[in-house]
């Protein structure tokens, strides 16, 4: 289940908007047909990504865990790098990403959206 936090997603659209943001998106996906589902939801929305300047840094599958302790493991990761935070607000308000979004949603077991910011520090 794919759902916002309305006041984690307020304070981000307050944030300074003149800078990139990588979108961490950590995935579990539905135990039937949900990994095909994604695949498809990835193939529609990669156009309206592009529209928006955004694009996908990696994709990947998941391996066991290396780490003790409470950590659980992820089916999949992918990073997206939007332009700014108002581009990933628009693109989820875009008509055309509310429809592949759909076909998303319903692929999604688990999942954890988390922006990220660049650090000059470490980069």
């Amino acid at each position: 289940m794919v759902a916002f936090s309305l006041a984690a997603y307020e304070a981000f659209l307050t944030g300074h908007d003149d800078t990139p943001i990588v979108m961490l998106n950590l995935l579990r996906f539905e135990p039937e047909g949900g990994r095909d589902r994604y695949l498809r939801y990835i193939s529609m929305a990669k156009p309206i990504l592009e529209r928006f300047g955004a694009r996908i840094l990696f994709g990947g599958n998941g391996l066991p865990v290396l780490t003790e302790g409470e950590a659980q493991a992820w089916d999949a990761i992918v990073l997206v790098q939007y332009p700014r935070r108002s581009a990933f607000n628009d693109m989820v308000a875009d008509p055309e990403y509310q429809k592949a979004f759909q076909v998303g949603s319903s692929a999604i077991a688990d999942i954890v959206l988390q922006p990220f910011e660049r650090d000059s520090h470490i980069n």
